[in-house]
């Protein structure tokens, strides 16, 4: 494994660049440069993808010592067969793939249930100490709710809505056809209402 692959980390609160026609065509050229062999073009794929894989696979493992391995690997993909892009789909699809397939093979060998703990998140100083309770419920209550859907719908649930994907781009991720990421959208909400409303029942009137 290429150890400098995780010495320098973009930071956790980074923005996601805009995505678009024009952020599309930056990261094609950035692939030509990484296919002639530039690590400073790869650096720069780097940093574009780092958080939202990151983010992603987070998700979709909830394993935190499985998250860093998975990444490595997928990005090592990029670094290492950069010709394997052929061009028949966006390159964000094309490595959301590769991370997606990474991240069930590692699930696959392990033999006990996902773990539902999450990373502690980012404390937002706005709000006041009641609002920031609420917030903590909340999220708490979702991450719980999302700990009990499989890996499968985890990852079109992220895909679809922190990532803003349309069902297309995320069958091709996932390698099946578009109705059966509907199908599995629609089966994970249903999963999602009746776990979220079970937790507000056990939680009173939080």
């Amino acid at each position: 494994m290429l150890k400098w692959l995780t010495l320098k980390k973009p930071r956790s609160d980074a923005p996601d660049p805009a995505r678009g026609p024009a952020a599309d065509a930056l990261e094609l050229e950035l692939l030509a440069g990484v296919r002639r062999g530039r690590r400073g073009d790869f650096d720069a794929l780097y940093r574009i993808y780092h958080p939202r894989l990151t983010r992603f696979l987070a998700h979709m493992l909830r394993q935190t010592d499985l998250l860093e391995e998975v990444l490595n690997d997928t990005l090592l993909v990029l670094w290492q067969r950069p010709d394997s892009f052929d061009g028949r789909s966006k390159l964000s699809t094309w490595i959301f793939g590769i991370a997606y397939r990474k991240g069930l093979k590692a699930l696959s060998r392990l033999d006990l249930p996902v773990d539902g703990d999450d990373a502690e998140e980012p404390a937002d100083s706005a709000p006041g100490p009641e609002q920031r309770l609420g917030q903590a419920q909340v999220r708490e209550r979702l991450r719980s709710a999302m700990a009990e859907l499989s890996p499968e719908h985890r990852a079109v649930v992220e895909l679809c809505y922190f990532h803003d994907m349309a069902y297309g781009e995320i069958a091709d991720i996932v390698g099946c056809p578009p109705e059966t990421v509907k199908t599995r959208m629609f089966y994970a909400r249903k999963r999602l209402r009746l776990l979220l409303d079970d937790l507000a029942g056990h939680h009173g009137d939080l």
